[in-house]
């Protein structure tokens, strides 16, 4: 057990960074323009809307969750150290999750569903869409099995995951969690790894830098609705806005 233990909170943890950083790296310098979420939206729109939006932000407030945990867990600890606090985080986190479990049951069901969005789907993208649903699963099933996980995330696994990062692993703490706890780490490695080889690698080189750009202004120097007027005569000479 304590080597086996050693493989999952040791070996796979680090095999599963490598992957995601040379993947990654590899990735984006071989076909760095042909990163994208190969949308389907154009082949179906309307049930992408209710999958894709709870998941989207569901997935969102979960990431911001555990960021805080792993970044703050002091302040973490100092929040929950008052009970409606504590149970507001709680309710809010399960919440959370059960709009992600839906989205992506949602999606799942679309893309199994239709007939053109199961044309362009291919293996990975259904790898790793089961994987996601049985990580938020588990992730459920933590929140409302073994109460109070942001506590003992920012008390017992923030210091393994720093430990990690630090390349002095110590895993005397996350032996002893349950078996589901247990699950839903190893999930997430999983998901780390195989992250380069999916659609899921168009979050690396999404436009965030839109958010603090300033506004793009279009000057138009001719009257732009003259100048292509379709009731128009033909003209030998190509148009200035073509």
């Amino acid at each position: 057990m304590n080597s086996l233990n050693g493989f999952l909170f040791i070996g796979l943890p680090y095999l599963t960074m490598a992957l995601f950083l040379a993947g990654t790296i590899f990735r984006y310098r071989q076909t760095g323009f042909r990163v994208s979420s190969l949308s389907s939206q154009f082949l179906e729109g309307q049930r992408l809307f209710w999958g894709s939006v709870p998941f989207h932000w569901g997935i969102l407030a979960l990431f911001v969750g555990h960021l805080w945990a792993f970044f703050l867990p002091e302040q973490m600890l100092l929040w929950n150290s008052h009970p409606v606090r504590l149970l507001a985080l709680e309710v809010t986190g399960a919440a959370f999750g059960l709009s992600v479990l839906f989205g992506l049951v949602f999606l799942l069901v679309r893309r199994l569903g239709n007939p053109r969005v199961r044309m362009v789907t291919n293996r990975m993208d259904l790898t790793i869409e089961i994987l996601l649903i049985a990580q938020v699963i588990l992730g459920c099933w933590t929140a409302i099995g073994y109460r109070w996980g942001s506590s003992w995330f920012a008390a017992d696994l923030t210091p393994y995951l720093r430990s990690l990062f630090l390349l002095r692993p110590d895993i005397s703490a996350v032996v002893e969690l349950p078996l589901i706890v247990k699950l839903h780490m190893i999930g997430a490695f999983l998901i780390t790894g195989l992250f380069p080889f999916t659609r899921l690698v168009h979050l690396l080189v999404a436009p965030f830098h839109y958010i603090w750009r300033p506004y793009q202004r279009v000057i138009w120097n001719w009257d732009r609705k003259t100048i292509r007027d379709p009731a128009g005569a033909w003209s030998r000479t190509r148009p200035r806005n073509n």
